[in-house]
């Protein structure tokens, strides 16, 4: 019997694991994937767990695997702020969960550490695009500004690092990736040592190179929406510019549909962040949607569904 870790591949995920484990350092199996792939409970096998440590991944969507996981005697800690759904009562379930739409799961391990590994939970909270929360965060610990700016960087990096359709469109594995960040206590130290900051850098200025040249395939006042090529660049650039456009037009609600090979988009939504509700909401309407507050997404909208999609984004976000 064994410890499994189950983490979003994400910043937010990435980060909030590598709190803990500098705080309560422990062997574990690491199970993960692409930002995307969220039914990772299901991923452990059946009898092989003494515990699980759950990170930024919708107990809604794994509500299947955490009853087995719970009924066979593993002992779960749940750490998320997505739509949990119904919470299960369980002696065996210890839950921290929050949906505010400015806190994400690396605040969560940071309330739950006492800040103990502050910086790496603004590097996490930064890579969610929750910029605000992330400088009242900074504000204890006498960063100067600069620093600041890398930790941001940092963060926005891992994010990207996490978007694409599988593991073979990301610069690096998430697993393999967190076993990087794994020997840091200082973030910092991380950007300055360890060659995959540089090269996460390098493909990041690429893929971003290229959605500068896109114009928007709809726009009106108070949204905007953008359609990406069947490009690895295209999956890797997707969440990480609807959180550039966030931050640049705060007044706007943005939608980035990705081109599936098969047919069909892959869709990221963001909130307006002067109005950081209703992504959630308006992505759980389709098939394979789900997300947070501020920012969801849908792993596959059929092209039939393309104009349907475009009235409840617009909907979504009325003033």
């Amino acid at each position: 019997m064994q410890h499994f870790d189950v983490f979003n591949g994400d910043a937010d995920g990435l980060c909030a694991l590598q709190q803990l484990r500098l705080a309560e350092p422990r062997d574990s199996i690491l199970v993960t994937g692409p930002k995307r792939e969220v039914d990772l409970l299901a991923r452990v096998p059946s009898g092989a767990a003494c515990g699980v440590t759950v990170l930024d991944i919708s107990m809604e969507k794994n509500r299947a695997a955490l009853d087995r996981l719970l009924a066979e005697g593993a002992r779960v800690s749940y750490f998320d702020h997505h739509h949990p759904g119904e919470i299960p009562s369980h002696s065996g379930l210890e839950v921290h969960i929050e949906t505010l739409p400015d806190k994400g799961t690396s605040l969560l391990v940071d309330d739950y550490l006492g800040g103990r590994h502050r910086a790496w939970a603004l590097v996490g909270t930064f890579g969610d695009n929750f910029d605000r929360s992330a400088r009242r965060a900074a504000e204890s610990m006498e960063l100067e500004e600069a620093d600041i700016a890398r930790l941001r960087q940092l963060g926005i990096l891992l994010n990207y690092n996490g978007y694409g359709a599988r593991v073979e469109d990301l610069h690096y594995a998430p697993d393999d990736l967190f076993r990087r960040l794994r020997p840091y206590a200082d973030p910092l130290a991380f950007i300055a040592e360890d060659d995959a900051f540089a090269a996460l850098l390098h493909g990041y200025e690429a893929d971003m190179s290229q959605v500068g040249a896109l114009r928007p395939e709809f726009e009106d006042e108070g949204h905007r929406l953008f359609i990406l090529p069947s490009e690895p660049w295209a999956r890797r650039a997707s969440g990480v510019f609807a959180n550039d456009l966030a931050q640049r037009e705060p007044g706007r609600a943005h939608a980035i549909l990705t081109q599936l090979a098969d047919g069909g988009f892959l869709v990221s939504v963001r909130a307006p962040l002067e109005r950081p509700v209703g992504a959630d909401v308006l992505c759980r309407r389709f098939a394979t949607g789900g997300g947070r507050k501020a920012a969801a997404g849908i792993n596959r909208l059929a092209e039939s569904e393309y104009e349907c999609f475009v009235d409840a984004f617009v909907g979504a976000f009325r003033d």
